[in-house]
C-alpha cells in the first residue's frame, strides 16, 4: 500500500507540472500588444517586430509562441536552442510543436506542414500605409535545417500568389533577413517575387501563417524600393496608433 501511495503522489506530481508547463506556455502565444497598435509606412518603408502582432488565429493544429530571455515555451517537440541572442529586441516567436526536424521525419500535410497559406497559425499585424504601391517582403528567420525555412504572407485576409512560400536556404544558424519565392524549377526561391500590391492608402493587415512548423520569425519589412536589402536588425518601427511594448531584456552571447 505505501508503495502505490507514492507512484499515486508521483503521478499527481507530473500531472500538476504538466499543467503548469502548459499554462505558462499558453502565456507565451497571447499578443502583448493591444488591437489599437498600428504601425505606419513612411517614404515607403514599414518595419514590425515579430512578436508584436495583435492576435492569432487557426492556431488549434499549431502555434506561434514568443521566446526572450525569460520565456521559454515548452510545447512538444523543440530541439532547437533559445535563438534570442541577436534578435531584434531580443525577441522572437516561433512556430511549435516542431515535429519535422529533418527531411526523414514524416511530412503530415495538415499538421507539421501546409504549402496552401492561411489555413494554419496565422498572426496579425496592423499597418498604415501612405503611399500605395507594390511592396517586396523581406523576413528575418533563424533556421536550422531544411524543413524549418517556409512561411507565407497575406494582406487583409488574402493570400496572393506573390506571398506565398517565401524560401530560405542561405545563412543558416544565424538571424537572416531573405525576400525569396520558392517554385519548382527554383527550390531555393527567386529574389523580388515576394510583394504585396497595396493600392490604397490607409489601414491594411498584414498577415503571416505557417508553410513549415519550426519557423522562427524576428521581424519583417515591407519596402517599395526592389534593391532595397536590410542589415543587421533592420529599421526601427514607426507607430501611428497605440503605445509599442518596450524591448526586452538583453540576452547574453551563447
Amino acid at each position: 500500500m505505501h508503495r502505490v501511495g507514492q507512484i499515486l503522489k508521483i503521478t499527481i506530481l507530473i500531472v500538476l507540472f504538466g499543467q503548469l508547463v502548459q499554462g505558462q506556455s499558453a502565456k507565451f502565444n497571447a499578443p502583448i500588444v493591444s488591437e489599437e497598435l498600428v504601425f505606419e509606412e513612411k517614404e515607403g518603408l514599414l518595419a514590425v517586430e515579430a512578436e508584436h502582432f495583435y492576435k492569432q488565429s487557426k492556431s488549434e493544429i499549431r502555434a506561434w509562441y514568443r521566446t526572450s530571455k525569460e520565456e521559454t515555451p515548452r510545447v512538444g517537440r523543440d530541439e532547437d536552442d533559445q535563438h534570442g541572442f541577436g534578435a531584434s529586441k531580443n525577441a522572437y516567436i516561433e512556430i511549435l510543436p516542431d515535429e519535422r526536424v529533418t527531411h526523414a521525419d514524416k511530412i503530415v500535410p495538415g499538421e507539421n506542414f501546409t504549402n496552401e497559406p492561411g489555413l494554419m497559425a496565422v498572426v496579425h499585424y496592423k499597418v498604415k500605409i501612405n503611399t500605395p504601391g507594390r511592396y517586396y517582403v523581406w523576413v528575418r528567420a533563424f533556421s536550422t535545417g531544411s524543413e524549418d525555412n517556409g512561411l507565407h504572407v497575406g494582406l487583409n485576409g488574402t493570400w496572393p500568389e506573390h506571398g506565398q512560400r517565401m524560401q530560405w536556404c542561405d545563412g543558416k544558424e544565424q538571424w537572416t533577413w531573405d525576400s525569396k519565392q520558392r517554385t519548382k524549377e527554383f527550390h531555393c526561391g527567386v529574389p523580388n517575387q515576394i510583394y504585396l500590391n497595396i493600392e490604397k492608402p490607409g489601414l491594411h493587415e498584414i498577415q503571416f501563417s505557417m508553410r513549415e512548423d519550426g519557423f522562427e520569425f524576428d521581424k519583417f519589412i515591407l519596402t517599395t524600393n526592389v534593391d532595397y536589402s536590410p542589415e543587421a536588425e533592420g529599421p526601427e518601427s514607426m507607430v501611428s496608433q497605440g503605445i509599442s511594448p518596450t524591448t526586452f531584456p538583453k540576452v547574453e552571447a551563447p
